[in-house]
């Protein structure tokens, strides 16, 4: 689960963790109240997406020549004017797509005298089973170009989990972001701190970029991206009040409430499948003869009817779809089930489109047989390869 900067600010100045003054607003008859609240005479107005990359996004309604989604104002009157431009506007980022994200919240940040951009991290590295802090001197827009370029600049500082952060890591910490004076004394407090908020919260990424030493050499956190660790959520109430439902696909929320692992995608084939390797193998196939998943949907080993009926219905719901695979093996979950419920969904919501099935495992004769009586348009396939064929010949016609 992702949230928003200004969420991600709030939780992370709970721990310690310097951060400016920010108000976030839905309306732009609200912003001129909530620049007054801060300090001035600097101000961000900055979009509110769940996307990297808005400082260098474009408004698709406001031409190529508009600024970004992140903006400074020098005066009241200018954050209003932002305001009245960015909210209800779609921004396009380097991670939304082509499609955008429409903006439907600012935060109006005091602003900063920044002296350096540094970037910090924390994730999980798997290669060593560790929490681990990733920093670079060279913070700002173009990270990635920097991972890409030139990676000798980018610096890995995995954390023991039986000593937390040590002043030794703390050390090394600093040391790869060039730290001295007042901003090494900071350090000494913000790392340990966004380490505890990091497991305490069970958060999957923390992201600070920029990270800034300011004018006056202390650390302040500028920007933060947070998600967090869906299978962990029922740990923390504070964390699952702060989703916004608004910034996500309403086919995976429906997903979510069945308990199905499901991603949408670009492609036009939807997918149902059980098990996330079969799924990603399923998903590779459509794409060897030519054509795009529509999404990932894993209905689990032990799904019941209504479960598959859940997922035939959200995949239906798709208006990108032209077509349906079914791939099933069925090992605890049963090839007969899985054919009650195709069935069951395609008699409440119809079928528009080509249906390809293929069944394997326990009771797969069953299972065929039920789809083979049901009367219904739905294509039989002996294997994954003959039911991708199938699929993408039954949508070019």
């Amino acid at each position: 689960m992702n949230i928003h900067e200004y969420q991600a600010k709030a939780l992370l100045k709970g721990y310690g963790a310097p951060v400016a003054e920010g108000v976030a607003i839905l309306s732009a008859d609200e912003a001129a109240d909530a620049a007054k609240k801060l300090p001035g005479p600097l101000y961000v107005v900055k979009s509110q997406i769940h996307a990297g990359g808005r400082g260098k996004g474009k408004f698709k309604e406001l031409g190529p020549d508009a600024k970004g989604g992140v903006r400074l104002a020098k005066s009241i009157d200018e954050v209003v004017a932002h305001a009245k431009d960015m909210l209800g506007n779609t921004l396009v980022t380097a991670q939304t797509g082509e499609a955008g994200k429409q903006v439907n919240r600012l935060y109006i940040e005091d602003g900063a005298d920044i002296a350096r951009e540094l970037y910090c991290s924390l994730l999980v590295d798997r290669s060593v089973g560790r929490v681990a802090f990733v920093v670079s001197t060279e913070g700002g827009m173009d990270i990635e170009a920097v991972a890409h370029d030139t990676p000798e600049k980018i610096h890995t500082i995995a954390i023991d989990p039986e000593t937390g952060v040590t002043a030794e890591n703390v050390a090394k910490i600093s040391a790869a972001l060039a730290l001295d004076g007042v901003a090494l004394e900071d350090a000494k407090s913000l790392f340990p701190a966004l380490y505890k908020a990091f497991n305490e919260k069970d958060m999957a990424l923390l992201e600070i970029n920029p990270l800034i030493v300011m004018t006056n050499g202390h650390l302040r956190v500028l920007d933060a991206k947070v998600s967090f660790d869906g299978n962990a959520l029922f740990r923390h109430d504070d964390v699952r009040a702060l989703r916004d439902e608004t910034e996500e696909d309403s086919k995976e929320i429906e997903a979510s409430k069945w308990d199905l692992a499901y991603v949408a995608l670009d492609g036009n084939i939807g997918c149902m499948v059980n098990g996330a390797g079969l799924a990603m193998a399923t998903m590779d196939i459509i794409k060897l003869y030519g054509k795009e998943p529509a999404n990932f949907c894993d209905v689990g080993g032990g799904a019941g009817k209504e479960k598959v009926a859940a997922a035939f219905k959200i995949i239906t719901a798709d208006p990108k779809v032209e077509g349906i695979l079914v791939n099933i093996f069925g090992g605890i979950m049963k090839c007969d089930v899985i054919a009650e419920g195709v069935i069951a969904a395609v008699k409440e919501v119809g079928l528009k489109v080509p249906l390809v099935v293929r069944l394997e495992g326990t009771n797969v004769e069953l299972g065929k047989k039920l789809l083979n009586e049901s009367g219904l348009a739905i294509t039989a396939a002996d294997d994954l390869d003959d039911a991708a064929k199938k699929i993408v010949a039954a949508i070019n016609g």
